[in-house]
């Protein structure tokens, strides 16, 4: 038995009520356009809360111009969390709606893998393609890119982009890593491997793929041109949706924040001449992410711009480990595991961890210049946006996600009762949710650090009674709650009815998913096995 499932069988059974009462509290109160909205749904990889400039207006930074325009003109949410700390598994919730004990995407999937999001699991864009929208996707998928868990045949019409992280394969000139990646290694035949190379954090021997639809367009692809491309793709399938008069769902999976980083060089330079300073490399990657976004916002205002909601978030919070190219977590620095060793950002549950940059803007619809503090998550995007679209999600199996369609048009306040993160690896079974947050209080059942910039991971510790803490007072988490003052007692008594509940809820539904995360060196993505590194067409 798993040591996350240990609970199991000591809970009550009242969950099933639990949950209709909650369903029913933020059932949502739609006032029906005149025809179906269109969506844009716009992830951030490895961003942190504090690297947009208005969740942070002290620092007078002007990083994310666009998104700032986008928070001015609609809502900003400041306590949005990513549902996972880690890759594959915050993308599996965002677009299933649940947990990854019940979706079964609990760590990341490799270049080797040969499945993804398991198959018995329904997606946003099939059910909003089945409704009669246009689907497409562009940017990082890392959900399975073997035939049918690649990203057309999860209910996208249209895909461009890489089938996983921007470090998960050699490109001909490296963008920015630590440690620094060398360029593919052409001299020899092709020979995959599915480990990382030499170099410990790098792939020399595997190109990076971009791929359309199910074709590798270009293998290794070039990180300094990429941006440029997914304008191109952006702005074609906006326009294109327009002309067809069709409703649609863009998904733009963007990667500029996670290594290696590539951003725009000066005029009249080369990448492997002139590079920025070295200090500036993550903002210049910000700012471009930023200037993407704003394309993005400039052509759906020029199209359909009343009937268009764009939503932008984070996947999870920055990657530490890479020091000087990694973002910021803000006021949330985990300072209860940072003085014990290790970081407290991507991978963990402190807030760094997971607590992501989050704004929406839709026209006419959310009121502008407004912020909202309700607790959401990155699962609620599934039955916002179905609700908004007037889609019923299939009754067969049980969701996590919430519709915040009343927040974000009416103005409500109130999100999740209770929010589980699940262990994302820097401590515990991986997908196990033993640190949970109702209210201003948050419990760790379990802690660990990360690896942070030179240093070492933090040592896993078991809490039992769990470490509480009050974030309305204590963003940094740094001391937790006396154990015998009234107020720890009464939060952890309903803390743990509340996991409790949940575990047996996954443990008796019939509609668990379990994810294959077998590897072989055949599932590998290679344009032309007979040329090095699958290159496409051969250098000279």
């Amino acid at each position: 038995m798993e040591p996350g499932f240990s609970l199991f069988l000591l809970s009550g059974m009242l969950l099933c009520g639990v949950l209709l009462h909650t369903v029913s509290q933020h059932g949502a109160h739609v006032d029906k356009p005149n025809k179906k909205p269109n969506f844009i749904v716009i992830l951030a990889d490895d961003i942190g809360w504090g690297d947009l400039d208005v969740n942070q207006p002290d620092k007078k930074a002007n990083n994310t111009p666009y998104l700032n325009l986008m928070a001015e003109q609609g809502l900003r949410l400041t306590d949005f969390h990513s549902p996972a700390s880690t890759c594959s598994p915050s993308r599996a919730a965002i677009l299933t709606g649940r947990y990854g004990l019940r979706n079964g995407v609990t760590h990341n999937f490799a270049v080797g893998s040969v499945a993804g999001l398991p198959l018995s699991e329904v997606t946003l864009p099939q059910l909003l393609q089945k409704a009669g929208y246009y689907t497409a996707m562009i940017g990082k998928w890392h959900l399975g890119h073997n035939g049918p868990y690649s990203p057309t045949n999860r209910g996208f019409d249209y895909y461009f982009g890489i089938p996983y992280s921007n470090d998960m394969g050699c490109t001909d000139i490296p963008g920015y890593n630590l440690p620094q990646c060398p360029p593919c290694d052409s001299s020899g035949p092709q020979v995959i491997r599915l480990k990382r190379g030499v170099h410990g954090e790098c792939y020399s021997k595997v190109g990076l793929p971009l791929i359309e639809n199910s074709s590798i367009v270009e293998q290794p692809l070039d990180l300094w041109t990429l941006t440029e491309q997914y304008k191109s793709a952006a702005t074609r399938i906006i326009q294109n949706a327009r002309e067809r008069g069709q409703p649609y769902l863009l998904y733009i999976a963007l990667a500029h924040m996670h290594v290696p980083l590539a951003p725009p060089l000066p005029p009249d330079t080369s990448a492997t001449t002139s590079r920025p300073d070295d200090g500036k490399v993550y903002t210049a990657s910000l700012r471009e992410m930023d200037d993407l976004v704003g394309v993005v916002k400039s052509t759906s205002d020029d199209t359909d711009k009343d009937n268009t909601l764009i939503w932008f978030t984070g996947d999870n919070g920055p990657w530490e480990q890479k020091c000087q190219y990694a973002g910021s977590v803000g006021p949330f620095k985990g300072k209860w595991q940072t003085s014990r060793g290790g970081g407290s950002a991507k991978r963990t549950t402190w807030e760094g961890g997971h607590r992501v940059p989050t704004v929406a803007y839709w026209p006419g619809r959310i009121s502008a210049n407004t912020t909202s503090s309700a607790l959401l998550s990155g699962m609620d995007i599934f039955p916002t946006l179905l609700s908004l679209a007037g889609v019923t999600p299939p009754i067969d199996r049980r969701y996590d996600g919430i519709d915040a369609t009343n927040i974000f048009l009416h103005g409500e306040r109130s999100g999740h009762e209770v929010l589980f993160h699940p262990n994302s690896g820097a401590a515990g079974t991986f997908g196990d949710l033993e640190t949970v947050r109702t209210g201003k209080h948050k419990a760790f059942y379990i802690t660990g650090g990360a690896e942070p910039c030179g240093g070492a991971t933090g040592r896993q510790q078991l809490h039992n009674p769990p470490l509480i803490f009050d974030l309305e007072c204590d963003q940094t988490e740094e001391t937790p709650l006396e154990v015998q003052t009234p107020e720890y007692q009464a939060v952890q008594e309903k803390i743990a009815r509340w996991r409790e509940e949940l575990l047996w809820d996954i443990a008796t539904d019939k509609s668990v998913s379990a994810a294959d995360y077998t590897t072989d060196k055949s599932a590998a993505p290679c344009c032309d096995p007979r040329h090095a590194v699958c290159r496409c067409h051969p250098l000279g």
